[in-house]
């Protein structure tokens, strides 16, 4: 199954199939307005809740986000995305994320607390077998969250040297490498206690990181080092403009393409909120927050002058149009999409 070429860009949504979701949704991107308009959804994957693309756009990749874990591949030259080669147990629990990295798709198992590799075929399937695991460990002090590890997020780094994963569950960034399929840990970057790191997104120019925090409504701002791998804190920035009423739970975290703004949901709020990219990367500045056009954003996708926001309880996604000079989003429209978790846009 090879990998396409120039098509019309599209939108795919993970999830909850336990909660009502319809499975994996594919969508049209209209390239004047960034609207959403739904092709087709599939059903036959346990909560598919986050979902990458191959390289070239051919394949999807998806978790299934159940306690046994599990990855899959699909097709997507079509409308209908189709799933190839068999379903893949991961050998952990409860995968929330995944990426694409040297010839693996790797996932990040939040209940077992780990990272698993998967090999990829040259056609695109996933070989039968995972190749290795890296366990974490560790915890942090906030003891409903933090009794053990919980992986969040695995990523590349803009140089595909390395990759790194959030743990939510020990308050620390692990930087990888892949040796004989497996991932092994090269370094382990240490945030505030009890911040509980959910997502990192790399600036453009690839020397700075921003790392979301849930358990504490904050980014991290981070230099990012790829000639040796390191990760290093600068400063934490508040996300919202004011306290907030109860639980904030920030989720998602995007990186403007020309490195000039950032977008971070928060889900106890139901906003998302904009930061201006100063000091060429080293800080953030609190633009405002606007409402995220429904309840509980869970995850954004942003492209070029447009950004999407995965509303898990009202069951939408939302888009909007960014201002140039501000980065301020004004809500466009959304479409039904119970229980959703999660955008990419290819």
């Amino acid at each position: 199954m090879a990998d396409v070429g120039r098509r019309p860009q599209r939108a795919f949504i993970g999830s909850f199939t336990a909660a009502g979701g319809p499975g994996i949704v594919a969508a049209a991107v209209d390239p004047g307005s960034g609207a959403l308009t739904v092709l087709s959804s599939v059903n036959d994957l346990p909560d598919p809740s986050y979902l990458a693309l191959s390289p070239g756009g051919g394949t999807l990749y998806a978790v299934s986000e159940t306690a046994e874990g599990a990855v899959a591949a699909y097709s997507v030259a079509g409308d209908v995305p189709e799933q190839v080669g068999p379903l893949v147990p991961v050998g952990a629990g409860g995968p929330t994320h995944l990426s694409v990295f040297d010839g693996h798709v790797l996932t990040a198992n939040y209940g077992s607390g780990s990272v698993t590799a998967v090999p990829v075929r040259p056609d695109g399937t996933l070989a039968p077998a995972a190749s290795g695991t890296l366990r974490h460990s560790g915890s942090g002090p906030y003891g409903p969250r933090q009794q053990g590890p919980h992986a969040h997020q695995v990523q590349p780094d803009p140089s595909g040297r390395w990759v790194v994963s959030v743990d939510l569950g020990t308050d620390s960034v692990r930087v990888c490498d892949l040796r004989d399929g497996s991932p092994v840990l090269h370094r382990e970057f240490s945030l505030r206690p009890g911040s509980g790191p959910r997502h990192l997104a790399f600036h453009p120019g690839g020397g700075h990181a921003y790392v979301v925090n849930e358990l504490t409504p904050t980014v991290t701002v981070c230099r990012w080092d790829a000639r040796d791998g390191a990760l290093k804190p600068l400063a934490e920035v508040p996300v919202l403009p004011g306290a907030p009423a109860g639980d904030a739970y920030p989720s998602g975290i995007v990186v403007a393409p020309d490195g000039r703004f950032v977008w971070t949901a928060t889900r106890g709020e139901d906003v998302l909120s904009v930061f201006a990219v100063e000091g060429g990367g080293e800080a953030l500045r609190l633009v405002g927050a606007v409402p995220c056009g429904g309840r509980w954003p869970r995850a954004l996708a942003g492209s070029a002058g447009y950004l999407y926001a995965a509303n898990e309880r009202s069951g939408d996604v939302t888009w909007f149009t960014l201002d140039p000079a501000t980065g301020l989003p004004r809500r466009g429209g959304s479409i039904r999409v119970p229980a959703a978790s999660c955008v990419v846009l290819g």
